[in-house]
Parts: C-alpha cells; sequence; structure tokens
C-alpha cells in the first residue's frame, strides 16, 4: 500500500520572505521615528514649540532619513530651507545632523567650506579638474553635507557655486541648505543676477525648496546659553575708561601687525589666545573670510573697538563686519564689541544681510553706563 506523503501548509514557504518583509518595515519605522523623536525631544528639553512649518520640515527631514538608511539606491533631492532669521533653520539643520545615525556626514557654515575649497583649488591647479581633486580630499565618502548660511554676494564665488553644486549633485550627496533668502533672492545685485540664473535653476530642480516661518524670533527669547561662547560675550557702550577697567580690557591699544597667511594685517591687542581689533583694522581693510577664519584657528577672545555707525560706512565695510560676525559666532568665539552707541542706533545700514548680524548680536550681553 502506498503511502501518501504529508500534507504541508502551502503558507510555510512564505514565513522567511514575511519575516524579511516585516523586518524591513520595521526598521524603515525606526528609521522614520529617529528624527521625530529627536526633534520633539530637544524642543520639549528647550521649551519650544514647533511651529507649523517646523513641523513640516522634520516631516520631510523624516522622509529624506528612511529612504537614505533603506537599501534603496534612488538619488534623493536636496533640502533647501529659507526665512527670516531666528526661525530656527540652523537648529532643524543641526537637529538633523545630530539626530542622523551615518558616519558619512558632514556639516559646515558655507564660508567655512568656502575658503577650504579656494585653498584646496590653489592647491591642486596643476591638475585637470581641480575642484574635482578638492572635494575628493574635503568629503571624501561623505553621504550627507550641511550648509548653513548660505548667501552669495561675488560674481566670481557665483560662478564657482555653479560648478560646485552640479558636482556634488553628481556625486549623489544629500545636500542640505540653509538661507535667509529663497533661491531667487540669491544674489540679488541685478548687474549680475542674471548670470546666477542656472544655480537658483539647479536649486529649484534638484532641491525641495521649503520655506521655514511663524511668529517668533528664537534668538530674541531669553534664555540660558550655558553651552554657547558667543552669547557670553558682551557688547560695551559708550566704553567708558570705567566700563573696560570693570571688565579687565587691556587699557593700551598700541597698534601692532598680525601675520595672517602671506599678509599682515593691523591689530591692538595680542596675547596668548586673546586678540584685539578696531572695526576700521578688520573692515576698512581688504579682508577676507579666509583671514577671520585663520585668526580663529588662533584666538579664542576676541576685542573690537571702535563700532561706528554701520550706516556711514561703505557697503564693503558692512559686508565684511556681517561676514566677521558669521564667523566669530558660528566658531563660539567669545567677543567684546565696544561702540558710542546702543546696538541699536550702531548696526543701520543698507546691506542686505544685517538683519542676521543684528539677531546674532542682539544675543550678547548689554553693558551700558549707569545713568
Amino acid at each position: 500500500m502506498a503511502i501518501r506523503p504529508p500534507i504541508r501548509s502551502r503558507l510555510t514557504p512564505r514565513w522567511p520572505v514575511l519575516r524579511r518583509l516585516f523586518g524591513k518595515t520595521a526598521a524603515l519605522a525606526a528609521n522614520h521615528r529617529v528624527i521625530h523623536d529627536y526633534f520633539h525631544h530637544k524642543a520639549l528639553v528647550q521649551g519650544y514649540t514647533l511651529s507649523h512649518s517646523q513641523q513640516r520640515v522634520i516631516d520631510h527631514m523624516a522622509q529624506q532619513a528612511t529612504t537614505l538608511l533603506g537599501q534603496s539606491a534612488k538619488i534623493l533631492p536636496g533640502l533647501y530651507l529659507h526665512g527670516a532669521v531666528g526661525r530656527g533653520k540652523s537648529w532643524l539643520l543641526d537637529g538633523f545632523f545630530q539626530a542622523m545615525p551615518l558616519a558619512q556626514k558632514q556639516r559646515l557654515h558655507f564660508h567655512e567650506f568656502f575658503a577650504q575649497l579656494h585653498q584646496g583649488m590653489f592647491n591642486h591647479r596643476e591638475q585637470h579638474d581641480a575642484l574635482a581633486a578638492t572635494l575628493d580630499e574635503l568629503l571624501r565618502d561623505c553621504r550627507v553635507l550641511c550648509f548653513d548660511e548660505f548667501h552669495v554676494h561675488d560674481i566670481g564665488d557665483a560662478m564657482l557655486i555653479t560648478r560646485l553644486f552640479k558636482a556634488l549633485f553628481r556625486r549623489g550627496i544629500l545636500l542640505l541648505v540653509t538661507s535667509n533668502y529663497p533661491p531667487e533672492g540669491l544674489l540679488p545685485n541685478p548687474l549680475y543676477h542674471a548670470r546666477f540664473k542656472p544655480v537658483i535653476d539647479l536649486i529649484n530642480t534638484r532641491m525641495h525648496v521649503m520655506e521655514v516661518g511663524g511668529p517668533h524670533d528664537y534668538r530674541s527669547q531669553a534664555r540660558t546659553h550655558a553651552q554657547q561662547v558667543f552669547t557670553q560675550g558682551h557688547y560695551v557702550w559708550p566704553a567708558t575708561q570705567a566700563q573696560r577697567q570693570a571688565l579687565n580690557l587691556p587699557q593700551s591699544i598700541a597698534s601692532l601687525t598680525l601675520p595672517v597667511g602671506t599678509r599682515h594685517l593691523p591689530a591692538r591687542y595680542c596675547e596668548e589666545r586673546t586678540v584685539g581689533f578696531t572695526f576700521s583694522d578688520l573692515c576698512d581693510q581688504p579682508t577676507a573670510v579666509m583671514d577671520y577664519l585663520e585668526l580663529c584657528r588662533r584666538f579664542d577672545h576676541w576685542i573690537i573697538d571702535e563700532l561706528p555707525s554701520l550706516a556711514s560706512c561703505s557697503m564693503a565695510a558692512q559686508q565684511r563686519f556681517i561676514n566677521l560676525i558669521d564667523v566669530l559666532y558660528d566658531q563660539d568665539k567669545h567677543l567684546v564689541l565696544l561702540g558710542q552707541r546702543s546696538l541699536r542706533e550702531s548696526l543701520g545700514g543698507d546691506a542686505i544681510d544685517l538683519a542676521r548680524t543684528r539677531s546674532r548680536l542682539g544675543q550678547l550681553v548689554e553693558v551700558r553706563e549707569p545713568v
């Protein structure tokens, strides 16, 4: 008598497939949650109420993380965040960078990266493609690149930025950028704006553009900044001798020179990790972001004296001051700034980025002479 083989469930072979499917789904959900959980915890600890636009950005970032950490070979569009000062753009960018469980990532202030790019291209100038060689050196295996405070004012930089963005997109790097301006507001000078149009079109095509809005300027809220050195600095006016003595500032401002690269810059004070300048020393001279970055590597405490009314300064001097404060803020240096008038009176002017400078300097501790 023939023995009938045992009846096996037709579902049995499917269990390994189902387990893999459920495991993959669980992993995707975990990747999605890691961004949401991080931001909600961070907002709770800092006492923030997330705005609707911030929630939308976080949702989008969570989707990017899910795709990037999954098995998909899909090339992700970048993310371009813009909005008024103090609306949380940098906070969102930093949060994504910190929460992303990935080693191949870099977060840089755009000024700093651009200075490194210029230097690298000079070093590799003999090579056929100096830009590609420099990016190989700076980015290596980077998969996520975050640029904070992206803005353009120089047409020479604009031409290089066009090549840079095209190269980054070709490499499949996920690019996240913050800016005070929508793409169409970059390089507003009508003499050059049309020549920058290719980058604007590239951003709109290859990046998801989102505005971060809301009624609150988070920087203007009185909060403790125990971990931030810049906000422990001072704005001193009208900068009397008594005020200088109370803060133990150097009394003599004898002129000296400091070597910076191949040049020498005028300065007023230099001892160990402390350096002192007048506004004119740094902003009425042809200084550049690369100079400020090199000085930041050497000095942690900065004294900038004789802040004038910016409205009376040239546009070039105003822009250098904006760039200087950007670098000091991003490098988190201790600053004592001295002027004759209140900060509000001193920070007039027409440069388009002054709103950001006012917001950042507004976080300094104001020291004024008693009435």
